[in-house]
């Protein structure tokens, strides 16, 4: 499966941005998906990601309350609606697919083996 991720830019703190994942290849609706992002001179760092039900949804406590992650299988889309934007959430946000099935908590564990290119979201005061 191939991912691309879009919809970064730049917001002010406070406001709010959607980025999207679209998906090309084999069947989308049965992978595993997760949000990951990184800034210069740190690890990558887990967001939030999604079963392939859509019904399961995992978060990291830095963005739980501000972020949500969805998916669209019909359109091959996962996306992640991130409000109340602070300065530390710029990043370049990346997407994953697991082709394993995580539920809950879990689902930051799963073997990610298909990525996207970044995609770069700046937040400014």
């Amino acid at each position: 499966v191939q991912l691309q991720a879009s919809g970064g830019g730049l917001v002010q703190t406070g406001g709010s941005l959607r980025i999207s994942c679209a998906a090309s290849g084999r069947t989308f609706s049965s992978y595993t998906v997760g949000w990951f992002r990184q800034t210069q001179g740190k690890e990558r760092e887990f967001v939030a990601a999604i079963s392939w039900t859509g019904y399961s949804t995992h978060y990291a406590d830095s963005v739980r309350g501000r972020f949500t992650i969805s998916r669209d299988n019909a359109e091959n889309t996962v996306y992640l609606q991130m409000n109340s934007l602070k300065r530390e959430d710029t990043a370049v946000y990346f997407c994953a697919a697991s082709e394993a099935n995580y539920y809950g908590s879990m689902l930051y564990k799963a073997p990610y083996n298909y990525w996207g290119q970044g995609t770069l979201v700046t937040v400014s005061s």
